[in-house]
């Protein structure tokens, strides 16, 4: 029965959950009626810490019996894929062992440079971005290696490198609302960076200067020295100044500056990333222009792929070097403008770059992933937005290595 499994994997549920899981949970349970909206409020405010919150939740559910157990599962399964493994749940430890068994002999090309070669890339299913990562075989990334090398980045080894990725993400506000759906952004982007072979620390809710220090200590990691690159996300509510904190309202102003994300990086800051690829992905409104005639600032709809409502979103040295080098920044929207989010599905930037990356990382390079991100969204689809690359200082194409 689903609630004696519930009753036993309690406490790996307790101790490995995330705080966009559970908010994630409590939507869904909410939303299948297995929670009323009271029994939700309680969870989240007479519960100061994760563990508290996942203590009460699991413990709410399974009080409820097999059936409502049963929802919590399968929800479980369905937005957190290491969480449902971790628990030893069928359907998500399933998915991951089929994930691993299909790629066991291909080798992971990241970044290579442009190839002509044929793909066959499959349709995302949704929820979420998910989907495999598409390898490249070996004798193909050897190829590339051979006749590109002196145009990309030099690569590290997968077995000795230390690759680091930081995800920064604002969802709960003091004053501003809630950015529904980003933990969907969280969990699509940590897995896609993991299995492109970061070790990713995700930092929540902070303050701009919060923020700043996160950036600095990310800088100042050691693991920097042995790899080859690294990525930074930021998603949050943004104006044209900045990346909102916690505590911005329009009386008080808490914003981090974008300068302050490549002075933390630059070559001075963190000479460990000197000469190495630094992307910079940044999901934020930057103003309040529309772009079109519409826009709305509402989310009901849940249709399961991207033909989704336009209503259905809403808005969110020892000698001289270059001291701001080898950056490339990709904003979810041109400066002005608002992004889109879906309060349940995620940003919709966040869904299409992963969705990208995911089809394309193994035969295209960074710039021109980015390129198809862009065009994907000149459909007459209704959402009006337009991703940009910005302060491109790429000396050459972004590649990685292969490895098994």
């Amino acid at each position: 029965q689903a609630d004696k499994v519930l009753k036993e994997k309690r406490m790996v549920f307790v101790q490995s959950v995330t705080s966009g899981t559970i908010n994630g949970l409590l939507d869904d349970l909410l939303e299948k009626r297995v929670l009323n909206q009271e029994e939700m409020e309680k969870v989240r405010r007479e519960n100061a810490t994760d563990m508290d919150k996942a203590r009460a939740l699991i413990d709410s559910v399974t009080r409820k019996g097999d059936k409502a157990s049963k929802v919590c599962i399968d929800h479980i399964c369905e937005i957190d894929s290491h969480l449902a493994e971790k628990m030893g749940l069928p359907s998500g430890a399933q998915s991951r062992t089929d994930h691993n068994t299909q790629y066991s002999q291909a080798e992971i090309l990241p970044f290579p440079a442009p190839q002509a070669v044929q793909d066959n890339p499959a349709k995302l299913a949704f929820p979420g971005p998910g989907g495999s990562l598409k390898l490249c075989p070996p004798d193909i990334a050897q190829k590339i290696w051979n006749e590109k090398s002196a145009e990309i980045y030099p690569i590290m080894g997968k077995f000795t490198r230390t690759r680091l990725a930081l995800i920064i993400c604002n969802t709960e506000f003091d004053k501003l609302s809630r950015r529904a759906g980003a933990d969907a952004d969280i969990r699509g982007m940590k897995m896609l960076l993991e299995d492109l072979g970061y070790t990713v620390d995700v930092k929540e809710d902070l303050t701009a200067s919060d923020m700043k220090a996160e950036l600095s200590a990310f800088a100042a990691r050691k693991e920097h020295k042995t790899s080859d690159s690294t990525f930074v996300v930021f998603m949050s509510h943004g104006i044209r100044e900045g990346i909102c904190g916690k505590k911005h309202s329009k009386e008080v102003s808490d914003v981090l500056d974008i300068d302050t994300i490549f002075q933390s990086l630059n070559t001075y800051n963190c000479p460990s990333l000197k000469d190495k690829p630094k992307v910079i992905i940044i999901q934020a409104c930057r103003g309040e222009n529309e772009g079109v005639v519409w826009l709305k600032d509402s989310a009901k709809g849940s249709e399961n792929d991207f033909s989704l409502a336009p209503e259905d979103f809403e808005y969110d040295a020892i000698k001289k070097a270059h001291i701001e080098k080898d950056f490339i920044a990709f904003c979810s929207s041109t400066p002005d403008n608002v992004s889109w989010r879906h309060p349940k599905h995620g940003s919709l930037f966040i869904m299409k770059l992963i969705k990208n990356l995911r089809e394309y990382a193994w035969s295209c390079d960074m710039e021109e992933i980015f390129r198809k991100v862009r065009f994907s969204f000149e459909s007459p689809d209704g959402k009006a937005q337009m991703p940009t690359t910005e302060r491109v200082r790429l000396q050459s194409n972004f590649d990685s290595t292969p490895g098994s």
